[in-house]
């Protein structure tokens, strides 16, 4: 048997019921949802939607994303219907130099859903990364990708985000695409329904996006900026920071200041402000881990991981 209920484990997501639940009612989380079969990436389809002028509020998710990217153009797939992959249309009405906040604000969001429905303790690595703990020990479970586009119109809010999440539900270990990911139900979650799930992430998404908006961008007023740095693992890690002009910066992450830039502190005491990179989280001992040179010791710790 082929198609989509070939595994009754893995049921394909009720369009209807979705969209009922996060496009009507009293309080609509989102303007409007469509669910695509199959598709290569739910962010490169809605920045042609965005690009033509489409409004703000549209969610596409779909049951199998065969060409997923991260960040740095990462490819990454998932076997039909065992994860969640989702897009939202954003025009945020703040200045542009706080869109910054817009996927830390999902990470908040994310780890909302996670704890309230999956009773997970869902930890968050700077930038995009969403951690759960496995056998004691933190494991991605989600990444998230953001990007502007700019419309083919002439408008008066020409600018768009595509705002991307990719969550791993159903996977066993050998359907991760690196050992050390992880899935919703190999991390214990209280439930691996793939509908409740997306329900409860497109909610805690509207609402945190709503308040951050409602406080012109202000991620303080907004309600954005303590929920993240509690969460935020990477606060007090011992890192090693992968810069976008190759270099390597180790050291102790410090805190995330109100541009949403990671504020690292190298072994020879000097504070770096961080508006990109790739965060490893170094292990105590390990090779180039800080400690030895006079940075703090790690709090917490994971080795690096791409999904």
């Amino acid at each position: 048997m082929t198609g989509p209920w070939e595994r009754l484990d893995r049921p394909p997501l009720n369009a209807a019921a979705l969209r009922r639940a996060i496009t009507t009612g009293d309080r609509p989380a989102w303007r409007a949802l469509e669910v695509i079969a199959a598709t290569g990436s739910t962010n490169a389809d809605l920045a042609e939607r965005a690009r033509a002028g489409e409004p703000e509020g549209l969610v596409l998710t779909t049951d199998d994303q065969q060409a997923g990217r991260g960040r740095l153009d990462r490819r990454w797939t998932a076997p039909p219907r065992s994860s969640v992959a989702v897009s939202v249309l954003l025009r945020p009405p703040v200045p542009p130099a706080r869109w910054a906040w817009l996927s830390l604000l999902a990470g908040v969001a994310v780890t909302d859903a996670l704890q309230r429905t999956c009773g997970l303790e869902a930890r968050l690595k700077w930038p995009n990364d969403v951690l759960v703990p496995v056998d004691g020990e933190p494991r991605k479970v989600a990444g998230i990708l953001t990007e502007v586009h700019e419309d083919q119109q002439a408008a008066e809010h020409a600018r768009a985000a595509v705002l991307g999440v990719g969550l791993n539900v159903h996977q066993d270990g050998g359907e991760l695409p690196v050992p050390t990911a992880t899935s919703l139900r190999l991390a214990g979650a209280a439930t691996t329904d793939r509908d409740t799930v997306l329900r409860a992430l497109l909610r805690a998404l509207s609402d945190r996006y709503a308040a951050w908006c409602a406080a012109g961008g202000d991620p303080r007023a907004g309600g954005v900026a303590a929920p993240y740095r509690e969460r935020c693992a990477t606060i007090g890690a011992a890192v090693e920071v992968h810069l976008p002009d190759g270099g390597r910066l180790p050291g102790v992450g410090e805190g995330v200041d109100d541009e949403g830039r990671l504020l690292v502190r190298d072994g020879s005491g000097t504070l770096h402000e961080l508006a990109a990179g790739d965060v490893v989280h170094v292990r105590p001992g390990a090779p180039g881990a800080p400690g030895a040179n006079g940075c703090p010791p790690v709090v917490h710790a994971t080795p690096a991981e791409r999904a």
